[in-house]
């Protein structure tokens, strides 16, 4: 039998599967469903940070908007820890496609996610996705592979 954190686990593996299936068909509705209404982001874009579920909305609308379909986003090397009411999870993601200025991206990103259970649902509080830096050429380093 499966004790509460291995179903708990699960779940929230389940649930970031379903969020990267809705990033995949630049689905905003179903990509918001998984966020609390307090959330905390450390995006790519400016500012520094992104508070609120408004702010997260305008994220993914840019950034579906910039995107022709289909596009390509996967979750590989999940891992997650699970207490009571708190988790989080880390893992390296791959986001490709085509842009509608006519480049095209294939880029490995790290994300941290953190989620609370609320109302008997692991909501996302708090997400950090971010690439390593070359800290003398000041630029980001985007064709890193796992």
């Amino acid at each position: 039998m499966a004790t509460r954190r291995e179903i708990d686990e699960a779940d929230i593996r389940q649930r970031i599967e379903r969020l990267a299936e809705a990033i995949r068909n630049q689905d905003l509705e179903a990509a918001m469903s998984f966020y609390a209404p307090d959330i905390v982001s450390f995006d790519f874009e400016p500012p520094l940070q992104h508070v609120g579920a408004d702010a997260k909305r305008r994220n993914w609308s840019s950034a579906f908007a910039a995107y022709e379909r289909p596009l390509g986003y996967e979750v590989h090397d999940l891992t997650i820890t699970v207490g009571d009411d708190l988790a989080y999870a880390h893992s390296l993601n791959r986001i490709s496609g085509s842009l509608k200025n006519g480049r095209s991206t294939d880029v490995w990103l790290r994300a941290t996610t953190g989620l609370q259970k609320i109302d008997g649902d692991w909501l996302i509080t708090h997400d950090h996705v971010s690439v390593p830096i070359d800290f003398e050429a000041g630029t980001a380093l985007l064709d890193l592979k796992p």
